[in-house]
């Protein structure tokens, strides 16, 4: 039973290299070395899945919620990975979900976590939350601190693992650029809350995408508005940018 459990949690385990090295390549175009682009194959019937928030969400359907639906995976960066990941190995009869909700913060997490999460049993558990947790407290519309932002997601993450000991999670760093809707109203908190969830991936030795990272780099090459149009949903090219990342650090 250890032994399977084992197995279980290295799936997609792969060839992981520094984080911000990878987001630096995709960002500017830069080839990776061979041992970077390595990838391992996934095990036969594996589930992933994507949550999060609108940017997460990209317009799903909620009605289609079966796995590898385009409608149900939305338009964003999970439609983008699991279109290539699905094309890469169609022999492993994957399923890829997207349960992303527009709007969520962790505490919107927590309280369908159960259904949409624990329940699907996945092998990899992908999830980029923190936008709305400062965008809402601006608005005026909640009050959750850093210090709650970190602890929620904290336990989040120890609820899942203690529910799914074998599943493997991927935290993605939050992120925004400066145009649209971003304005210095967002900072330092912005960059405080962003410290919290990369501080909670290290800390439990979970993968972390460094998206912020990657969008840091991207935007020396064209202008903010390029990736994200109001400074916080990705464009296309955006999205495709997150997909790429995304890939290359979770290995799959």
């Amino acid at each position: 039973m250890k032994n399977s459990s084992i197995t279980r949690r290295r799936f997609f385990q792969g060839t992981l290299v520094s984080g911000g090295a990878l987001a630096v390549a995709a960002a500017t175009g830069r080839q990776l070395p061979a041992t970077e682009k390595e990838r391992t194959k996934p095990r036969s019937g594996g589930v992933i899945l994507f949550q999060g928030d609108s940017i997460t969400d990209a317009h799903r359907d909620r009605k289609s919620d079966g796995p590898n639906a385009s409608p149900g995976l939305g338009r964003g960066y999970p439609c983008l990975a699991a279109a290539a990941i699905l094309a890469e190995y169609p022999e492993a009869d994957l399923k890829v979900f997207n349960r992303g909700i527009s709007g969520n913060k962790v505490p919107d997490l927590a309280a369908r976590w159960q259904d949409d999460a624990v329940a699907l049993k996945p092998d990899v558990l992908s999830i980029l939350i923190g936008v709305n947790d400062l965008w809402h407290k601006l608005a005026g519309r909640y009050e959750g601190t850093v210090a709650d932002y970190e602890s929620g997601y904290r336990a989040l993450l120890g609820q899942t693992l203690q529910a799914l000991p074998a599943v493997r999670l991927v935290v993605c760093e939050p992120f925004v650029l400066r145009c649209g809707a971003v304005n210095e109203s967002w900072f330092p908190e912005f960059e405080q809350r962003r410290a919290a969830a990369r501080k909670v991936a290290e800390e439990m030795k979970l993968t972390l995408v460094p998206f912020q990272s990657m969008f840091d780099e991207a935007v020396k090459r064209a202008e903010p508005q390029y990736w994200a149009a109001d400074g916080v949903h990705p464009t296309l090219a955006g999205h495709a940018l997150m997909a790429k990342t995304w890939r290359d650090v979770v290995g799959i």
